[in-house]
């Protein structure tokens, strides 16, 4: 991978710390990348998968997010045919005979290597035992209760900032991973409560007292103090959501992508392309749009990057895990700062008053990359079909 400068402003001299200042953080190319070419790759210091994904039966692995369903186990579930086939089934990599599952909780991960890597970060910490489910167990009150306030499509996930409390529980070093932690972007106190609100949604403004109370009788430890007062907590709620990238692996994708990249005779090909066709109709019909285990995680890297609405690299999980990949959209020179995009495809494209409002909402910043700079002119207009879509969005 390339090699790649990361650049925090706590720690500048005086004339660059004011020109980075309003960047918070930014990562740099030391040399030239080409378009196309992996930047780094990347695994998160905490991840976690999302609770209602979880609740909806999508099977991950509790530490690497990889999912546990072979291809043709999620078609069925997805499209609710039960006695469905998929042709080619050796293209699917999910190996179930290696999945072990905790002896204390039974809570399943996709191999040895990483039942072991969870117990020794984070899940003896968070380990329920045979109170795995336990409705009146403090931590699982925090779950039932987060998922009240916080439905589909998740955003974010109360267990990720657990998986950060339970790492500092269990490690030796508790400063150098708390000095981790602290990389992450800091807001004000108000900004913070803004994100903390914005995160739950006006209707629950008034429960954030209520799951810091559930937060802190689940998990309370006396190396973390900071992070169980009020404004400890809202600090982390902040981190998680403006700092957390979301997560999503699906077996199934991975036996399309497969597929896609076999060498067929002509009407192999049409008959396979048209049966993938009809499952993906036979799932939107029954299933929807969430087709994947989701979930987040908090990638040091990945987390420096400053956003633009004309991203030079983005990332992707080609491991169908955990492993976050950045690669170039463009050819990037040495000295450029690497952006990658806070918007999807479809925000991007929208208006700049529609994009500063997302941003600003969400992100509390407005933007001012070269896009946002050459329609600085146009008017601050936005279309009755791009407010209804933000009155719908939830992202942090």
């Amino acid at each position: 991978c390339v090699c790649v400068c990361v650049v925090c402003s706590s720690h500048c001299g005086a004339a660059r710390s004011q020109i980075l200042l309003q960047m918070g953080k930014g990562l740099f190319a030391k040399k030239s990348i080409k378009k196309g070419e992996a930047i780094f790759l990347e695994r998160p210091l905490v991840s976690a998968q999302f609770l209602w994904n979880a609740l909806y039966k999508y099977k991950a692995c509790e530490y690497c997010l990889r999912a546990l369903e072979t291809a043709e186990e999620n078609a069925r579930r997805l499209s609710g045919i039960p006695g469905l086939s998929l042709p080619h089934p050796e293209l699917c990599r999910v190996r179930p005979e290696l999945h072990q599952a905790c002896p204390q909780c039974q809570v399943m991960y996709c191999s040895s290597e990483c039942r072991q890597s969870a117990a020794d970060q984070y899940h003896r910490a968070l380990c329920l035992g045979p109170s795995q489910e336990d409705p009146d167990h403090p931590i699982n009150k925090l779950k039932d209760a987060w998922r009240s306030m916080h439905y589909p499509p998740e955003t974010s996930s109360i267990m990720l900032m657990a998986r950060m409390v339970a790492v500092v529980k269990q490690a030796k070093d508790k400063a150098h991973w708390q000095k981790l932690f602290s990389y992450f972007c800091s807001r004000a106190a108000n900004e913070e409560e803004e994100i903390a609100h914005k995160l739950l949604g006006d209707q629950f403004r008034g429960q954030l007292a209520l799951l810091h109370s559930l937060f802190k009788a689940a998990l309370y430890d006396d190396h973390l103090t900071r992070w169980f007062v009020p404004e400890g907590f809202r600090s982390l709620f902040a981190l998680v959501g403006t700092n957390g990238q979301g997560i999503g692996t699906s077996s199934l994708s991975q036996w399309v992508h497969a597929c896609d990249a076999l060498e067929l005779p002509a009407q192999q090909r049409e008959q396979l392309d048209s049966f993938i066709d009809q499952l993906y109709k036979d799932i939107e019909k029954e299933t929807g749009d969430f087709l994947n285990c989701e979930g987040s995680g908090l990638f040091l890297l990945q987390s420096s990057c400053n956003h633009s609405c004309i991203p030079n690299a983005e990332a992707s999980f080609p491991n169908n895990n955990f492993l976050l990949k950045l690669s170039a959209l463009s050819d990037i020179t040495p000295g450029e700062e690497i952006c990658i995009s806070y918007l999807d495809c479809c925000q991007r494209d929208r208006s700049r008053h529609s994009r500063h409002k997302i941003l600003r909402e969400n992100y509390l910043f407005v933007c001012s990359c070269p896009k946002c700079v050459s329609q600085m002119d146009e008017l601050d207009v936005t279309s009755e079909e791009e407010e209804e879509e933000e009155d719908e969005m939830t992202d942090v």
